[in-house]
């Protein structure tokens, strides 16, 4: 080797050894903060494991339906336990310890949680209150706003009546119907009875009765979605559908088929119409409460009408369902304008009876 190339050998291996000088310490200074943070994460858990594994075996226990098997004191610390272990994972949290430990006390604390501020009653116990006389009780807390929805029904079908009566026009207005459709102004008798009581497979019924029910249920949940403008959508929907009713009747009452088109539609219309009159109800419950929140915010008016507002949409909605059912069978199984009559008003005095009498008692 060259004098040169001796001198550059000897001047890197200087440079190099420099490097390791200097970096020793930084690697042992990181080893070293490695050992502390592992030491001192060892002994927050030692020092507070005792709480975590007597929280774990309680919220365990609950969590199995195995609460008769814990002791008083368990029971009694549970409150105490979880706060504590809630504070040892803020600890940990701002003290930076090891992820294992994060993470067990993170799913620890979100199980607890649930079993000190979560609910106190199952799916099934709610259902069964719900339906055991929770939800007429919200209807009764409403009965105001249901008085004035059958009114305003009602008046909407009077006022239907009365416009296509004297205007024929009106009712493909009021009644959007296809080309093929033979209920229209001037139609015979022959062709209107046959619609009411045609064989099952008839495609025109059928379409005029999924159409009847998919605007109910578009007026329903209308009617319940803009009652926050102070109800005013709610009662014109209302109206509407009550035009629409009214329009109907007249149409049948011209070849004297009143009775016959009221059997057709009391099979599945006394649960379908009362629905959309729960649905109505409700969103002028909750626009009532925001124009006249009395001593209270309007907020917390608004909320409280909500909560029961939504509990008589959902049997609303529910109610939708079975009128679904009886139209999807009994209307076409059954050809009696009695048996027709006596199906639609047995469904009625049904729902009187369970929204003005169950639940009286709590």
């Amino acid at each position: 080797m060259s004098e040169v190339g001796a001198q550059y050998v000897g001047e890197n291996d200087g440079l190099i050894a420099g490097l390791r000088a200097r970096l020793r310490p930084r690697s042992e200074a990181g080893e070293a903060a490695i050992v502390a943070a592992a030491l001192r994460s060892d002994r927050f858990r030692q020092e507070r494991e005792g709480d975590w594994k007597r929280l774990e075996a309680v919220v365990s226990a609950m969590e199995r339906g195995r609460l008769r098997r814990l002791s008083d004191a368990d029971v009694l610390d549970l409150p105490v336990l979880y706060r504590t272990v809630a504070s040892s994972l803020s600890v940990a949290r701002e003290t930076s310890l090891d992820a294992a430990t994060l993470a067990y006390l993170e799913g620890l604390v979100q199980r607890a949680w649930f079993q000190v501020y979560g609910p106190r009653i199952t799916l099934r116990r709610w259902l069964a209150g719900f339906f055991g006389g929770g939800l007429s009780r919200a209807v009764r807390g409403m009965a105001l706003d249901l008085w004035i929805g059958f009114a305003v029904m009602a008046a909407g079908a009077v006022v239907g009546w009365m416009l296509v009566s004297a205007d024929p026009a009106w009712y493909g207005v009021l009644i959007p119907g296809s080309p093929a459709d033979v209920r229209v102004p001037g139609a015979s008798r022959a062709a209107l009875y046959g619609t009411l009581f045609g064989k099952p497979d008839n495609d025109p019924l059928s379409a005029f009765a999924a159409y009847l029910f998919g605007h109910n249920a578009q007026i329903a949940i209308l009617a319940f979605a803009l009652g926050f403008v102070f109800g005013i959508p709610s009662l014109l929907l209302l109206i509407q559908n009550g035009g629409m009713l009214g329009a109907i009747l007249w149409l049948f009452h011209g070849q004297g088929l009143t009775l016959d088109v009221v059997g057709w539609l009391a099979i599945h219309g006394t649960t379908e119409l009362f629905a959309i009159m729960l649905a109505g109800g409700a969103g002028l419950h909750i626009g009532r409460a925001i124009a006249f929140p009395g001593e209270r915010s309007v907020m917390s008016a608004a909320a409280e009408a909500g909560q029961r507002a939504a509990q008589v949409m959902l049997g609303a909605v529910l109610m939708l369902v079975v009128a679904a059912m009886l139209e999807g069978l009994g209307r076409q199984l059954i050809q009696s304008t009695p048996l027709r009559l006596t199906v639609g008003g047995a469904m009625l005095a049904f729902w009187l009876l369970y929204f003005t009498a169950l639940g009286r008692r709590r």
